[in-house]
């Protein structure tokens, strides 16, 4: 794939980013996250690719969302075909309450790279490219925090360990503490809570636990550029779960499978983008200047390349199209 495309991508997280944020700690995550689809979907149509989604915000009757099978991109007859997942606003109730670490995503790679997994709950695991290698979903927690704690050369007590606050975890906390792991408990957005554990400067050595499916894969693609590692497995929690498993052929066995990184996020023409959209680990969020200016911090990806890019741009408000319509209707 053409690596000016990697631009492109950023140019659409940034725009739902300076959709989201205007509705920063008004109380409202609906009205957030649809300014992010708004702003996303507009800027999509410039990205010269015949692009399909496979991770989106739901179905085809739950539109105006991104919904799953929904064709974007410019669309002309010589563009590539590639596989979209986004997450237009990771972390929907960190921006109503004014929250740290929402972020906007993109994950692009050539058609039938990334997996298309079903709107259910995923167990999940992942590391940075000090642990390749070192993981595995079907060990005890502290056989792999052993493991991880070995390959970055630190003592156990040492290891900090991220999990999402849920009651599903809570003996899985227990045990981290057991051990001796430092652990730190996040909320909402776990895409971003997954990919610090890419970078050493976060503190965030290692993700566990059980988060959404669409995530997991969004996730294993910006680790797979990141030169990190990311095992998942299926772990549908009702039957309206395991009935979507089935409508995209998930049976017992494929469900129980495990799911490497190669499996979620195929090949290396993989391409990521994020923007901040609330001061986080990672990304600074969206800067209002008045004036008509406002300021985005983003992150770009290639797996083929292993470049990772931060981007720091200045905007204005009022000579971009896609952006006078979308502050007008959000402003």
């Amino acid at each position: 794939m053409d690596r000016n495309l990697a631009l492109s991508l950023v140019r659409v997280t940034e725009i739902a980013a300076l959709g989201a944020a205007k509705y920063m700690g008004r109380g409202d995550k609906n009205a957030a996250d649809q300014a992010a689809v708004d702003g996303m979907r507009k800027a999509f149509n410039l990205v010269e690719v015949r692009g399909k989604v496979v991770i989106g915000e739901g179905e085809m009757d739950e539109a105006p969302m991104l919904f799953i099978g929904e064709e974007i991109g410019a669309g002309r007859e010589n563009d590539m075909e590639v596989d979209i997942a986004v997450d237009p606003l990771d972390g929907t109730v960190l921006v109503a309450k004014g929250l740290p670490n929402a972020i906007a995503v993109i994950a692009m790679a050539p058609k039938g790279c990334l997996l298309h997994a079903p709107d259910t709950y995923m167990k999940k695991i992942a590391v940075g490219p000090r642990a390749v290698g070192k993981i595995d979903i079907e060990a005890s927690v502290e056989n792999n925090l052993l493991a991880v704690s070995k390959a970055l050369n630190k003592d156990i007590s040492d290891l900090t360990v991220i999990v999402q606050d849920r009651p599903r975890h809570y003996e899985m906390i227990q045990e981290i503490r057991r051990v001796g792991a430092r652990l730190k408990l996040f909320g909402e957005g776990d895409v971003a809570a997954a990919i610090a554990t890419g970078y050493e400067d976060t503190g965030i050595d290692i993700l566990m636990g059980i988060g959404g499916a669409p995530e997991g894969v969004i996730a294993a693609a910006a680790l797979k550029c990141m030169g990190g590692d990311f095992q998942g497995k299926l772990n549908p929690m009702s039957d309206e779960e395991m009935e979507r498993c089935d409508q995209l052929g998930w049976n017992k066995d494929s469900i129980n499978r495990i799911l490497t990184l190669e499996d979620l996020a195929k090949g290396n023409e993989i391409f990521f983008a994020a923007t901040g959209i609330s001061d986080g680990d990672l990304l600074k969020g969206v800067i209002y200047y008045g004036n008509n200016w406002a300021k985005t911090h983003s992150v770009v990806m290639r797996a083929k390349t292993g470049t990772i890019r931060f981007i720091e741009a200045k905007h204005r408000l009022n000579k971009n199209k896609i952006l006078v319509d979308l502050m007008k209707k959000h402003g």
